[in-house]
């Protein structure tokens, strides 16, 4: 395993399972967004659907995480406020970089005016972990980030708690087998320590670890593929959570597993055993988190096409094979939130971002067509039906920032010389 397939695989991993919806008129645009615990940059230009061609049937199926349907042929429609207008308490403006001229990337809140960073991040210098007040703009180093010799892969799936900070680097020393090595370091700063070594395999099959998190006097993870574990803070060897021998860590103490297209349906809590399951209908598309579930209904018709040919008549082959006599096509009937249990569901914006985390399980990123036909992405509440207009634009080379965020309080974007940072959690 090299370090490129090492690194390829975590961009097609995590890009797959979280990649963006986009929409039609951005099919040549490259979206780009630093994902929030992850040290490096992904490039993801999702499709509107994908077609499979077996047996001489197509199909046009949804990636839950990538699209469900086209994006509605629609004339320009108000844009709602700036975000500082409708939610000003929520919105810290801070500049895109460090008094020294540090480029960084937002990890998490500390505190509701700490914010934590990383510099050196994807640049290919030395990395470090700072602390950032939002109030003063005055950063402090907490701890340089020890070099991962012998791969190219930076300090990964940054978490606190307890006043500790974990992260992990891929590892690999000649003749032995790569390794994730789990790290900590406490906030108010400090040499950082090695917590354990953990074994990766063949990580273009099995995936690496995620959902690193610190639970008590634990730090816990899962490996991408399934499977959760937890190893002392203080070091040692991970032992396997029970009964979560094949699930992922969605908001500890909350694990749950990916089945087709009811993702996180079923949730364990891994330290009472109290276990919640989603209602979710037939032909509906689902992604779940703790107390409720985002989908989409669809309905799916398979309709005849007609063989392509060339100016001859002489019938066009797919590849090898023939051309499909089939497709099928979905509908998308409705899109929805509600509790876990089915009660308080709400509609939601044709346009919203299906399968994208949505912050607190309350906040979506949804399109508003704007002047000169250019999709202009939003933020929606789904408690109150408010909207605001993220102030994002596309740049001149035609790339779209994407916020980074996920179920949690913060959202981060930056923006020409400053960098947009939300705390959902101060939205009342």
């Amino acid at each position: 395993m090299t370090d490129l397939e090492d690194k390829l695989s975590r961009v097609l991993s995590r890009a797959a399972e979280r990649a963006p919806r986009a929409p039609v008129g951005l099919a040549a645009t490259v979206k780009t967004r630093h994902r929030r615990r992850r040290a490096w940059i992904a490039a993801v230009c999702a499709g509107a659907a994908v077609v499979l061609v077996a047996g001489g049937a197509g199909a046009v199926v949804s990636v839950l995480g990538a699209s469900a349907g086209p994006y509605p042929a629609v004339g320009v429609t108000k844009l709602p406020p700036p975000i500082e207008k409708v939610w000003p308490r929520a919105v810290h403006k801070i500049p895109a970089k460090l008094p020294d001229g540090r480029a960084y990337y937002p990890q998490l809140l500390l505190d509701d005016r700490t914010l934590l960073v990383m510099t050196g991040a994807n640049d290919g210098k030395r990395q470090f972990l700072w602390s950032y007040d939002l109030g003063t703009g005055e950063p402090r180093r907490i701890a340089e980030i020890p070099p991962t010799k012998g791969s190219a892969i930076f300090a990964d799936g940054v978490a606190a708690g307890g006043g500790d900070i974990v992260w992990w680097a891929s590892y690999k020393e000649a003749g032995s087998p790569r390794v994730a090595r789990i790290w900590t370091v406490p906030v108010a700063g400090g040499r950082p320590r090695q917590v354990t070594d953990v074994p990766l395999g063949n990580v273009m099959k099995q995936g690496h670890i995620g959902g690193l998190t610190v639970a008590g006097s634990d730090v816990v993870f899962a490996y991408e593929k399934g499977g959760v574990y937890r190893v002392p803070l203080s070091g040692g060897t991970p032992r396997p959570v029970k009964g979560a021998e094949r699930h992922h860590v969605l908001q500890w103490p909350w694990v749950g597993v990916h089945r087709g297209k009811a993702v996180f349906r079923e949730l364990l809590n891994a330290e009472t055993g109290e276990r919640r399951d989603a209602v979710v209908k037939a032909g509906e598309e689902v992604r779940c988190g703790v107390d409720r579930c985002a989908g989409v209904a669809v309905r799916y018709k398979t309709v005849p096409v007609g063989r392509p040919r060339d100016r001859s008549g002489k019938e066009i082959k797919c590849g090898t094979r023939q051309c499909p006599d089939t497709v099928r096509v979905q509908t998308v009937l409705r899109r929805f939130v509600r509790d876990r249990d089915g009660s308080h569901e709400r509609e939601l914006p044709a346009t919203f971002q299906v399968g994208d985390d949505a912050g607190l399980e309350r906040f979506f990123k949804v399109d508003v067509m704007g002047p000169g036909n250019q999709p202009i992405l939003t933020l929606y509440d789904a408690d109150t039906g408010r909207s605001a207009d993220l102030g994002i634009r596309p740049a001149a080379g035609g790339t779209t920032a994407i916020p980074d965020g996920g179920l949690d309080r913060l959202m981060t974007y930056p923006m020409k010389k400053d960098m947009y940072v939300l705390d959902l959690a101060a939205i009342t």
